[in-house]
Order: structure tokens, then sequence, then C-alpha cells
């Protein structure tokens, strides 16, 4: 399975200026026939374009290194060198760019068609027409064209979805998520983990919004063990977490597990554990004894957090939490929109 890359250096730099140009035009009664040399055309820059059809950093493994056109030389009859061309470089919607060499964020492309120039081109050199004057009526010099901007930089991809799907290995998210989407994640008894995040497009009535399925956390995570410390940063731009819990499991009471996830969430961000979450409780086709459910349920709500139960497989509970999810979410929106306004 090819691995989602969310992470990328480049080295970009902008188009160099072209030269300016010295050239002397015949012409009767004018001192050396007069200055005409043009000036030499600007060079191109470097942007990046955020694109919706593209979904990860995975070309700037193999290519790292982009440069715009630059300048065209100015030319004799005061011609002015033809600008460089633009280098339009497409990345996900959601990639977060920075200068590698201080850190500093250059800019963050949330949207779809959002343009960021990372290096700009160097000016055109000034030809020697454009030095004459009442006294230097014959110059016989001109500019060079100046170089284009040149750095590294760090290209870091946020997912942008409306829910992220948490919890541990194994809790069911692929096959939620395959249940509630047209996304087909690949679904297995992983040993560990899910390798990358997948996005799916759910529609309940009218309103539709997208899920993550993030990759299985385990403990450590905050502090890079596994894959966690790779994808927790996927969760920050979600409104909604749904926190799945295998019911079924062996190995720990759904409590620890609820605990432990969020203990990780913690470490990681304090702000991204405070992010709304709905509990759902999974496999409940496999589950023996339902009595539980009463005792989870009851759990959880002295915690603050709605939950349910349902099974993917079969369906059952589905509808019911996929309909609150949406209002949740409606709400959250509308939270949101007023503070918009407000502001």
């Amino acid at each position: 399975m090819a691995k989602f890359i969310d992470r990328a250096k480049i080295f970009v730099q902008g188009g160099h200026g072209g030269n300016g140009c010295v050239a002397f035009r015949r012409e009767k009664f004018v001192p050396k026939g007069g200055p005409s040399g043009g000036s030499g055309g600007k060079g191109g820059d470097v942007v990046l374009v955020a694109d919706r059809n593209v979904h990860t950093l995975l070309d700037f493994k193999y290519r790292r290194h982009y440069r715009a056109e630059r300048g065209r030389h100015g030319e004799g009859n005061k011609r002015s060198g033809k600008s460089g061309e633009d280098l339009i470089i497409k990345v996900p919607v959601g990639t977060v760019v920075r200068n590698a060499e201080t850190g500093e964020v250059i800019g963050d492309l949330t949207e779809h068609g959002q343009r960021l120039i990372v290096a700009k081109g160097g000016r055109g050199g000034r030809g020697n027409a454009a030095f004459a004057t009442p006294t230097r009526r014959a110059p016989d010099f001109a500019e060079p064209g100046e170089p284009g901007e040149e750095r590294w930089i760090e290209l870091e991809l946020k997912l942008l979805a409306d829910i992220g799907l948490i919890g541990f290995p194994n809790a069911g998210k692929s096959t939620f998520l395959s249940k509630i989407s047209a996304a087909k994640p690949e679904i297995a008894d992983y040993p560990f983990t899910t390798l990358r995040p997948i996005l799916g497009v759910t529609r309940v009535g009218d309103h539709s919004f997208v899920v993550a399925d993030i990759p299985g956390l385990i403990e450590g995570a905050h502090r890079g063990k596994g894959l966690g410390h790779e994808f927790l940063k996927h969760i920050e731009r979600t409104k909604l977490l749904l926190h799945l819990i295998d019911l079924t499991d062996q190995t720990r009471s759904p409590e620890e597990a609820f605990e432990a996830i969020n203990r990780e969430l913690e470490l990681y961000s304090p702000e991204l554990s405070k992010k709304p979450q709905i509990v759902v409780g999974t496999k409940i086709d496999a589950l023996s004894d339902r009595s539980i459910l009463n005792r989870l349920k009851e759990y959880f709500s002295k915690k603050g957090y709605p939950f349910f139960a349902v099974s993917a497989v079969t369906g059952e509970g589905m509808d019911r939490l996929m309909s609150f999810v949406s209002q949740k979410l409606k709400e959250l929106e509308n939270v949101q929109k007023s503070k918009e306004n407000s502001s």
C-alpha cells in the first residue's frame, strides 16, 4: 500500500531578470546615434496553487528543485525583453508552507485556487536608453538583471475534514467510513494501524460533509511512537471528533480505551483534546452481553459526551448516529459563522 506523503522539503527559485541592453541607433546630428538599449524582462515567480484534485505531496518526493523562467535580455531599438513565465506548482488544499531555515509560516493554503508566491522573480535590468539625460546623451552602460529569490521551503499537509474518526487500531474506523460514504479504505485486522488517512464524503438528507479516517493511535503517539505523531496534526482542523471504541476488545475496557486516546490528544495539544467528541461503541453485532451499554451511556454522559452503540456491519444504530452527527455539525457551523460575522 502506498504511504500517505504529508511532508516535503523543496528548493524554489524565481527566474533571474534579463539584462539591460547597450545599443545606439544611427541618426543624423544625434551623438553616437542616440542610446536605444531596451530593458530586460522580469523573471517569473514560483507560485503555489491549492488544488482540490491533488491529495498528497508525493510528487515532491521525486522532484525537489523548482526554478521559474528567467526574463529575456533587452534589445536594441528600445525593445524590452519578455518577462519570464511564472512557475505554477499545484499542492493539496490544506498545505502549510514554512521557511525551511527559520521555521516561519509563509502561508496556509486552505481554499481551492488559493495562490501563494514563494519565490519572486528578479527585476529586469535597465537598458542604456533609460540612463540618457540632457547632460549624458550617450550612456554606454546598462544594468544587469537582478537574481530571483531562492530558498528551501517545507510543505506540510493537514487534512481539511469536518469530522475526524479517532480511536485505537481495529476500532472499526475503516469499516465505519466505508458504510457511511463512497470511500474505499483498506479493511483488515491490522496488527498496528492503517498507514494513511482516508477521506469520505457523507450525505445525511440535504447536508453533506467530509469525514477523515485518521490512522489508529497508540499510547505514546504524542511522542512520535508508531505513526501517531505523523497524523495527530490531521485532527487539528476537524470540527467534530467521532471517537470509536471496540466494545469486543479483550485487552482493555471501553473506559480505558477512551481515557488512553484522550490522554494522547491532550499531551499532543490541549486545544485538540477540547474538540467536541461523540463516543461510538462499535461491533455490537459481536457483543454477547449488551448490559454494558447502559453502564457506558451513564459513564460518558457524566463526562459530557453523547454515546451511541452501532454495528457498521449490520447497520444497527447507524441512522440514528448519523442524524445526530449531522445536527451537531450544523450547530457547530452556525456558531462558527456567528463568530465570523461578529468579528
